[in-house]
């Protein structure tokens, strides 16, 4: 094989450093063309380092004689600058992985444990959940999904036809204040002037002008029993600082998952 001065051809392995990597194999399962260089290894910019981070270490590529960064519409759609690091396939960290700046995400990023944010941002999440042993049912659980807002409430709704009353799901005399609930009626069709009459733990009682057939759309809140009540404004610089008790919660960007 022909090379000039300032090429070399290694056509087994070849080690640099101290030690033996016998992950790359001894005699009859040797890996040809292997390599295995102790570090600290720097790869392009050579100035961009100014103490010794890592085994290997890789700034920007700065080499002229390189070809110009990917076209748009190609792998890299609209590169201006070239990557520091470029991975065409699968890659694997047995560790963690720290940055300074975005991550960024084509398809879905995926964690198998927790997601948490330590400087104070904030982490979206489609869903907000809770998933409890059930108030009323032994041997059953109760999950919710929440929307957001500065008490602990959870809703129901829907329409009632041609009847005077609405029922509560069955667990709500053990689970809200009662006292707390609150009725948004929109009536279908025409004006009924529909009211609330009375509530109680199970059922939601109207009345309709005149004994006019009911049609309306209900949305119902409650605030929840079974803990503290929210204290949706403090001061403090994270959550930490919440003067309630912060064991009954899962925060979104802090500890996202409580588990019993």
């Amino acid at each position: 094989m022909a090379f000039t001065f300032d090429d070399l051809a290694i056509q087994q392995q070849l080690f640099v450093g101290q030690g033996f990597p016998t992950t790359l194999g001894l005699g009859p399962t040797k890996i040809p063309g292997a390599t295995y260089l102790q570090g600290p290894n720097i790869f392009g910019n050579p100035n961009v380092f100014p103490n010794v981070w890592a085994g290997t270490m890789i700034g920007p590529l700065v080499n002229p004689f390189s070809p110009p960064p990917l076209i748009p519409g190609s792998l890299c759609t609209g590169i201006s600058i070239p990557h520091s690091l470029a991975v065409v396939g699968s890659s694997a960290f047995l560790g963690n992985i720290d940055t300074n700046f975005n991550v960024n995400v084509g398809l879905n990023l995926i964690a198998q444990g927790e997601v948490i944010s330590r400087c104070g941002a904030h982490i979206l999440s489609a869903k907000k959940n809770f998933d409890i042993p059930h108030p009323s049912k032994k041997g059953w659980r109760l999950r919710h999904t929440c929307p957001e807002g500065p008490s602990n409430d959870v809703y129901v709704r829907g329409r009632v036809t041609n009847r005077t009353e609405i029922e509560l799901p069955s667990y709500w005399k053990d689970f809200v204040d009662v006292r707390s609930i609150t009725v948004n009626l929109t009536p279908v069709g025409a004006h009924q002037d529909v009211i609330v009459k009375r509530i109680d733990q199970e059922k939601i009682y109207l009345q309709a002008k005149g004994g006019m057939p009911i049609d309306c759309f209900y949305h119902i809140f409650a605030e929840r029993m079974d803990g503290e009540r929210l204290i949706p404004e403090y001061e403090g610089k994270s959550p930490e600082d919440y003067p309630g008790n912060n064991k009954e919660y899962s925060i979104s960007g802090y500890h996202y998952d409580i588990k019993e």
